[in-house]
């Protein structure tokens, strides 16, 4: 393979996985809008016909279910971009190993 191939292949790979990782922070940023802005603000009446810990559904959701809907995306985008990494050969897992055991020496 030539160099311009090799150099070629490699761009395409980056942007697929530039591409997966944007992808992804879009729908993990719907999600989260959705929620922040959707259950807190705009169906707020319409959820505080339920209640969640004896506060309406659309108080609890701009209260406090906004910030764990956040929290959990976040450790979401972390196992997903983790896999996704792993996916195009980005893993760094190793190299981190090989360090940390370099440094234990």
């Amino acid at each position: 393979m030539s160099e311009h191939e090799h150099g070629s292949a490699e761009r395409e790979s980056k942007d697929r996985y530039w591409t997966a990782n944007i992808r992804l922070l879009f729908t993990l940023m719907a999600i989260w809008f959705t929620v922040s802005f959707g259950a807190g603000i705009l169906f707020r009446d319409w959820l505080d016909q339920f209640m969640l810990g004896g506060y309406p559904l659309g108080f609890w959701f701009a209260q406090q279910g906004s910030i764990y809907t956040f929290i959990a995306l976040i450790f979401f985008y972390n196992w997903r971009i983790h896999k996704i990494e792993q996916s195009f050969d980005l893993d760094d897992d190793d190299e981190v190993a090989a360090r940390m055991e370099g440094e234990a020496d």
